[in-house]
């Protein structure tokens, strides 16, 4: 009999009352494993009230209590890794060793939120002006809410969350339908570790429960993950009504190969970036520039066997280098962008859309794929494919290599193999990308540096983790303070100064 989810309301497990689902696959099989609620606006709102009722108390609550509960959250993430691990993998397709990096991941964040006592401090100013001191203070919005995506459902939500909720904010968590049992699970966790009830209310739906949030006028900030189509209508919808959004869309993540590099580092560097997790990552590499004919000669020479022997496998084979992507839909979205290349031009060096898994037919898998001579004006250089999928652009010189990138409408990560320090100095410069790698294929910041890429790729003033979170998450109060003694008699007309 299949599973049938719920939704994590006011501390309880609460059945979905619309009416609506949708099914949850195991991407490894094919088979329906679960069937998980659609929110509808007035479950939405239910939630919003739980959470509106709790906040007051919580944000009252001191910083360092909020912060004890954090650090018993990741105890008890410590003592469940495994089974939390294998739950995302099943769920997801990843691998289990993948799947131990995405909650690794999240964890770094909630370490990070740990320092709330800290991070959340205001500034002071003793004798601004005659007898007159000045400070700040950075007070909670009070119910805030994140929109994530399924190909993290470990680390983004926690990356959402854990700053909101030590802040002083309730949250509400919308995952994503196609996994959302892990994320039900972190919030059963926080419940463990001595969250109030109310304080985090996972919700699960679809635009139903998207509108309903974008529209609530109690939830007074909004975080997104996905798509950039997706990511820009979140980001004007929560605006217009007047909500705080920072809303992070799609990527097409360039490395550029000077023909100085070490060839074995960069092939080593595009098969993980380029193919770990099934492409499903918005900052795998899907990009590869090499610098020069003859570099470009040369990388192919090293990738194509390298392509060729990846191993795809369950996402339980510890040999696997990727498992199956997330639903049978995105097999076929990511198929169809490969026909689309072939069509436009590009040379398809090594073609995965045939492999099958031996005894698990109905999964969802793909092999990698690889494409040479792929030009600025063909679709599968546009657009983000989402899949194992890695596109080689020739360009003919450091100051071409730099313009892809910098004028692709997306902005997320960027990435350059090279031994020349004044190349790697005036590429991070000049570069016109959110984030940048100098000999690193993924350029995800640490946790105590804020994520986030640009044009295209990041809709808002403010990023995700880091110090940003805490200004996205707060708001600032400024206090101007005299005491009577010595203040001068009188009405004074004038606008007050510092003299």
């Amino acid at each position: 009999m299949t599973a049938e989810l719920y939704h994590l309301i006011g501390g309880k497990k609460v059945k979905g009352t619309s009416g609506r689902f949708s099914d949850v696959y195991w991407p490894m099989t094919g088979e329906v494993a679960a069937r998980v609620p659609l929110a509808s606006a007035a479950e939405l709102r239910a939630a919003v009230e739980n959470a509106k009722a709790a906040q007051p108390a919580w944000a009252a609550t001191n910083p360092q209590k909020r912060a004890r509960v954090m650090l018993k959250f990741l105890q008890l993430i410590e003592e469940n890794y495994g089974e939390l691990a294998e739950m995302l993998s099943r769920e997801h397709g990843k691998t289990i060793p993948d799947a131990r990096g995405d909650i690794q991941r999240g964890l770094e964040v909630v370490e990070f939120a740990c320092g709330i006592p800290h991070l959340q401090k205001g500034e002071f100013s003793e004798g601004a002006g005659p007898g007159i001191d000045m400070f700040s203070m950075r007070q909670p919005l009070g119910v805030v809410a994140g929109i994530t995506p399924f190909n993290f459902p470990a680390m983004i939500p926690m990356w959402k969350f854990a700053p909101a909720i030590v802040c002083g904010n309730a949250f509400i968590l919308k995952p994503s339908e196609r996994d959302p049992s892990l994320p039900l699970r972190l919030g059963e966790l926080m419940l463990e570790a001595g969250l109030p009830a109310g304080i985090l209310n996972v919700v699960n739906g679809d635009k139903e429960s998207v509108d309903a949030i974008l529209d609530d006028e109690d939830i007074r900030a909004v975080g997104f993950v996905g798509s950039t189509p997706i990511a820009e209508y979140v980001y004007t919808r929560a605006t217009a009504n007047g909500k705080r959004a920072q809303c992070f869309g799609g990527a097409k993540n360039h490395m550029i190969i000077m023909p100085d590099a070490d060839m074995d580092q960069v092939a080593d560097a595009l098969i993980g970036a380029g193919y770990g997790s099934a492409g499903e990552r918005c900052m795998a590499i899907s990009v590869a520039v090499p610098v020069g004919e003859e570099t470009a000669d040369r990388l192919i020479a090293k990738l194509t066997p390298r392509v060729e022997s990846l191993k795809i496998g369950l996402s339980t084979d510890p040999d696997a280098d990727f498992g199956p992507l997330v639903t049978a839909e995105a097999v076929e979205r990511v198929k169809g962008y490969v026909n689309i290349g072939i069509e436009e031009g590009a040379k398809l060096v090594v073609d995965g859309r045939d492999f099958v898994m031996q005894g698990y037919e109905k999964g969802f898998y793909m092999g990698g794929c690889l494409f040479d001579n792929v030009t600025p004006d063909m679709r599968i250089y546009k657009e983000e494919i989402f899949g194992p999928v890695l596109s080689v652009v020739r360009a003919k010189d450091y100051d071409e290599a730099l313009r892809l990138p910098s004028e692709h409408e997306y902005g997320n990560g960027v990435a350059i193999y090279t031994r020349d320090g004044d190349t790697a100095r005036d590429f991070m410069t000049r570069v016109n990308v959110g984030m940048v790698g100098v000999n690193v294929p993924i350029p995800v910041p640490l946790a105590y540096y804020t994520f986030g890429g640009w044009k295209r790729s990041g809709f808002g003033d403010l990023n995700q983790h880091g110090p940003d979170a805490i200004r996205f998450y707060t708001k600032t109060k400024t206090v101007t303070s005299r005491w009577p003694s010595g203040v001068k008699e009188g009405a004074e007309f004038s606008i007050p100064t510092m003299d």
